[in-house]
């Protein structure tokens, strides 16, 4: 696998993640909910934990997605550059006869 597919592969991968992660997130906090819709903790010092670490994960989540837009971007950059580079090897050949 070249580079430029492997970069393709990561970014999807990437992106993948953080739409598990922010799924997986969401999921806990609507299954913590009792029948009223207030979430249910043991402890208040467990709400606060439970709360800062899903808002931590949700923001390394949206890091994530930004990063694979830009590793999706810089494929498509380099796919172009390396169909630029074909077409002048091409181009610069001379024919057989």
């Amino acid at each position: 696998m070249d580079t430029v597919t492997a970069q393709l592969v990561f970014g999807i991968i990437v992106i993948v993640i953080a739409i598990v992660l922010i799924y997986w997130i969401n999921r806990r906090k609507f299954y913590r909910r009792n029948g009223m819709g207030a979430e249910g903790f043991s402890s208040f010092e467990a709400s606060v934990f439970t709360r800062f670490i899903e808002r931590v994960g949700k923001w390394i989540a949206y890091a994530l997605i930004i990063l694979g837009v830009v590793i999706l971007w810089s494929y498509t950059q380099m796919k172009k550059e390396r169909e630029k580079k074909q077409q002048e090897v091409k181009i610069g050949q001379p024919t057989k006869r």
